[in-house]
């Protein structure tokens, strides 16, 4: 088995492609290691010492680093945990599911949202998962809605995009501006 890697927008994360499924569905982020008491892969990860963060997705591992630890000694750590679990077929999540492991964006809002934006707010989840999500995810993350309330979008940013140096751009000038042009009613989009 060969477990490629690539570099994202965020220097302190890295991208592994197994090549097979990781996530048959949806995305799981594991931001520290008591998140990851769910999966004995993001376990394995968090337990090298140097991981902050571990995120799922279809069909790569993104991999963050403590700012103190160095690619060249972890990546090699990394690669083996991710072959050791591919290769023994080991399940992802506990129980051998990721049923109701992964919250979906709708559970997680952070602002309530009026049943008059009903319209508005299914041409932004539509082009959130036709456009952007999409894009996002070439880059080892993903991206989260979380609530539409008085023109302002509300985004929580996953995987290799949280805390990346360009995630700002990326919210601003990107998604902001993709939003604006389709959906004339948002004004700005904030991360949550």
């Amino acid at each position: 088995m060969y477990i490629e890697t690539e570099t994202t927008p965020n220097p302190a994360t890295l991208k592994f492609l197994p090549q097979r499924q990781v996530m048959p569905q949806g995305t799981r982020d594991f931001a520290n290691p008591e998140d990851a008491e769910a999966s004995p892969l993001a376990q394995a990860l968090f337990d090298t010492g140097e991981v902050t963060g571990v995120f799922f997705g279809s069909d790569f591992v993104s991999v963050t680093k403590d700012p103190s630890a160095q690619w060249t000694e972890l990546k090699p750590q990394v690669v083996a945990v991710l072959l050791d679990h591919f290769v023994s077929e080991a399940p992802l999540f506990h129980g051998a599911s990721a049923a109701g492991i992964a919250v979906p964006p709708e559970e997680t809002l952070v602002v309530e949202e009026s049943a008059d934006d009903a319209d508005i707010v299914d041409q932004i989840k539509e082009l959130l998962e036709t456009r952007i999500r999409p894009a996002v995810a070439g880059d080892g993350g993903d991206i989260a809605y979380r609530g539409f309330k008085g023109g302002i979008v509300y985004l929580a940013m996953q995987g290799a995009c949280d805390g990346c140096p360009s995630s700002t751009a990326t919210l601003k000038h990107g998604i902001e501006g993709l939003l604006k042009h389709y959906v004339p009613e948002v004004v700005e989009v904030r991360a949550s």
